[in-house]
């Protein structure tokens, strides 16, 4: 009896077509790559004497589960009840592979923070899986799955027992041919309704002491302005041009990683990776093999020597962008693309440019690279680390994720911080309001007029504010100082 008399149900995906492949349409096992390849995965098991005849083989659709996926992997679980199994079988770089047997062992509760309300789908609350960071809606629930799913995690592909554990499974594998329910179950994505505010998308700037506050502001920006685009990906909130500065670059400790969702044994994995000349099979790329092999030489250490011979050098610039492949290749190019040291103040500052940024998960990860980076640099030519620059000529928000995005950017704060360009010494000269620009308590120019509005375009004109609060502190004081001067009272500035 072939698989196609044994179901009622053809395997037909309400989301992610594109990016799924049936197997046999009649099947009644998904195999889930997680971060591999879906070409990679396949050949691995063909090789290894899996059986994907169309008509005869068990398996109904292999697809990725990066961790974004997960809504609408359950919906269209729901939608082809004839689906059994489900292997998992590839790197698992996000904890995506827990998130899901979680999901169905753990269940899910409420999302219990202040932010909690702030936002719905559909009228639905958002839920995070028990005993994982993971926030989805709670619009599908473990218990819509009349049986049991059996979910088989056989490991990473690199492990020759779990591809033989995999070609077992499915050796051995029988389904009784019964659909776990008689109904396909239609669930809809959650519409989101928010609007983005209006911004020039290629001007925003972001400066932080630390990187979680840094990234919490990315995010924060992102979601207020970032513009909606369609990309081959699917939606996205996107800006341009986006630099990021990290003033003291210490890595995130543990506890904090773990409450935004990131496995810290994952990102000092991917720490050490960063610095790695190896490029493991599964992968088209990997930066440390970009900087330290891929073009003959490395580049890491080419850096090192220059600032040893010269700490003023301006030549310590890292390229990982290769354009005879990268502009035409389709398999996946390097999203960093390039990193320039440079001593200043005495330290040693690191700018990197990535030609294309997931905001959400992974921003704070690439930074933990290169801070790894930058200290093995500046420890081989003993320099102490100085600020870390990103620059992200595209950077995005997943539409799909604008729940997590919103939790996050509710939690920035107000917080106060001198504006490096100096400060502002107001009073009143006579029948003039005199207004003396300073930086470490140096008067660099004075500026005298009766109106205030005739002050704000001459400070405006020079540039000399960049702090959003310094400037409405400044506007608040020199309206007082007109309205004094115009009454005769005496002026004290706040």
């Amino acid at each position: 009896m072939n698989c196609s008399e044994m179901t009622r149900f053809k395997f037909e995906p309400l989301y992610c077509a594109d990016k799924l492949r049936i197997v046999n349409p009649y099947g009644t096992i998904g195999i889930i790559t997680l971060w591999s390849g879906i070409d990679y995965i396949e050949r691995l098991l063909r090789n290894a004497g899996v059986n994907f005849d169309p008509d005869t083989s068990p398996i109904a659709v292999i697809g990725t589960l990066y961790g974004n996926g997960l809504r609408e992997l359950l919906r269209n679980l729901l939608y082809n009840p004839q689906i059994d199994s489900l292997i998992l079988f590839g790197r698992n770089r996000s904890g995506s592979a827990e998130d899901l047997i979680a999901f169905f062992e753990n269940g899910i509760e409420p999302l219990l923070t202040p932010q909690a309300g702030a936002y719905s789908f559909q009228g639905a609350e958002p839920v995070i899986i028990k005993g994982r960071k993971r926030i989805i809606d709670g619009l599908v629930t473990p218990e819509m799955f009349h049986n049991r799913l059996r979910i088989f995690f056989a490991g990473e592909p690199q492990n020759r027992e779990a591809i033989e554990k995999v070609r077992s499974f499915i050796e051995e594998y029988r389904s009784d041919g019964h659909p776990r329910t008689i109904e396909r179950i239609v669930v809809p994505l959650p519409v989101f309704s928010v609007s983005h505010y209006p911004s020039n998308p290629r001007t925003h700037t972001i400066w932080a002491d630390d990187p979680l506050t840094a990234w919490k502001d990315l995010i924060h920006c992102l979601f207020f302005f970032g513009n909606p685009v369609e990309l081959r990906k699917g939606r996205r909130r996107e800006l341009q041009n986006v630099k990021v500065v990290v003033e003291k670059p210490t890595p995130v400790p543990d506890s904090d990683l773990e409450r935004y969702g990131f496995d810290p044994l994952y990102v000092r994995g991917y720490e050490r990776e960063f610095l790695s000349g190896e490029l493991p099979d599964d992968t088209s790329y990997a930066y440390g093999h970009r900087m330290r092999r891929y073009f003959g030489r490395d580049q890491i250490q080419d850096v090192i020597t220059r600032l040893r011979d010269d700490p003023e050098d301006r030549r310590s610039y890292i390229v990982l962008w290769d354009p005879s492949r990268d502009l035409l290749a389709e398999e996946s190019a390097p999203c960093l693309v390039s990193v320039f040291f440079r001593r200043y103040g005495g330290k040693l500052t690191l700018t990197a440019t990535f030609r294309t940024h997931n905001a959400l998960d992974a921003w704070l990860v690439n930074l933990h690279g290169l801070m790894a980076l930058q200290r093995y640099v500046a420890e081989a030519v003993e320099m102490s680390p100085g600020a870390i620059t990103i620059i992200s000529h595209s950077i995005s928000l997943d539409e799909g994720e604008l729940d997590r995005a919103s939790r996050i950017a509710s939690e920035k704060e107000f917080r106060y911080r001198l504006d490096p360009m100096g400060y502002f010494r107001i009073s009143l000269d006579g029948d003039a309001i005199l207004v003396e620009y300073c930086h470490e308590d140096v008067v660099l120019k004075t500026y005298r007029s009766d109106k205030a509005a005739r002050l704000q375009h001459e400070i405006a004109r020079d540039g000399i504010v960049s702090e959003i609060s310094h400037a409405i502190y400044l506007g608040r004081q020199l309206e007082r100082a007109e309205r004094c001067l115009r009454e005769g009272r005496e002026f004290v500035q706040d």
